[in-house]
């Protein structure tokens, strides 16, 4: 039997938790498994890209687990009534190849997403940061300020989208929740100031959302919304301007903001950051830029928390799988016992 954790216990569990304690307790997770980088299986994610958007598979492994994700991404979708992304996960035994948990990843993207950003601000932003720009005002934009209020102590949150209505509703969702919320009309007047930028928009182009002459020293940017070939965020100017940190590079230069840039355009992983062998900010005016597209050993570590987490609550069910028979070489028995009995 394997574990399945739903769409209802998902929301459930994020609901009575909270999505700001969670995050904090993925942050360590996610530092284990960056910790133990080297020990994984790694590869470039699986893409599938169409007119209407693309499907990916994003699988890791370690000797013991394996784990991959199922997600989309259909920057049309909302226009329809569809989120743009959805997902799911599975862990696996290594050992037999058996599945032993499964998860919706929707929302547990959402939260693996901004607590991979607050980790990695952690050590590369300011220590005295207060003030967090937001670029979209999508779906992750919630996560994104909970998540930073828990690691850096962000206090106020500036915000930019072309769609007034997400500003209302992202002023709507935070403001109870103790955040000083600004809605501004540029991305000029939202970063004026801040301390950390992260831009997340979803249309799948070359964009340019945020411009060199906005950019000041001291500043962490966050860039989150580049994740597949054809998809940007930042001028290219801005990638000259300071430090660039990844997840994966082989996967970056394909999909990231570096994908601007000569090959051999020097970046770090941040792993090495996190183990000592690379330096992070090493001072307040240089200008750090995390260009994160996603990988899967983030989402091998949601996983693992999510399912240490539910374990011995009610929060899960046990789904019937894989086929067990009797006999491990008769699986045509279990269609012979299943058969309704001649008279």
């Amino acid at each position: 039997m394997a574990r399945f954790v739903d769409v209802r216990n998902m929301v459930r569990w994020a609901a009575g938790r909270g999505a700001e304690d969670i995050m904090s307790g993925m942050i360590a997770y996610l530092e284990e498994d960056f910790r133990r980088w080297e020990s994984f299986d790694k590869t470039p994610r699986v893409a599938s890209h169409t007119a209407f958007g693309v499907i990916e598979l994003m699988p890791t492994s370690t000797d013991e687990t394996y784990g991959f994700k199922y997600v989309n991404g259909h920057p049309s979708n909302p226009a329809r009534g569809y989120q743009t992304v959805t997902a799911f996960g599975v862990l696996a035994d290594v050992h037999n190849g058996y599945p032993t948990f499964l998860a919706e990843m929707t929302v547990l993207t959402a939260l693996r997403t901004a607590a991979t950003s607050a980790m990695v601000a952690k050590r590369l932003a300011r220590t005295d940061s207060r003030t967090l720009a937001l670029i979209g005002c999508g779906t992750q934009a919630e996560f994104q300020a909970l998540a930073f209020r828990a690691a850096l102590g962000i206090e106020s949150v500036r915000v930019w989208d072309t769609d007034p209505a997400a500003m209302e509703k992202l002023a709507s969702n935070l403001g109870p929740l103790g955040f000083d919320v600004v809605a501004t009309s540029s991305a000029a007047e939202c970063v004026a100031d801040a301390d950390v930028i992260t831009t997340c928009t979803a249309d799948k182009a070359y964009a340019t959302i945020l411009t060199a002459d906005l950019v000041r020293p001291g500043v962490h940017i966050n860039a989150i919304g580049g994740d597949c070939p054809g998809k940007t965020e930042l001028d290219s100017a801005i990638l000259a301007l300071g430090d660039v940190f990844v997840e994966y590079t082989p996967q970056t230069r394909i999909e990231g903001e570096i994908q601007q840039m000569p090959a051999d355009y020097p970046v770090t992983e941040f792993w090495e950051v996190l183990t000592g062998r690379a330096p992070g900010r090493v001072s307040e005016e240089q200008i750090t830029i995390f260009d994160s597209v996603g990988f899967a050993v983030e989402d091998f570590a949601a996983l693992r928390f999510v399912r240490d987490a539910v374990d011995g609550t009610d929060l899960y069910e046990e789904i019937d799988l894989v086929a067990a028979p009797e006999d491990p070489k008769d699986l045509f028995g279990l269609i012979r016992a299943a058969a309704p009995a001649r008279v």
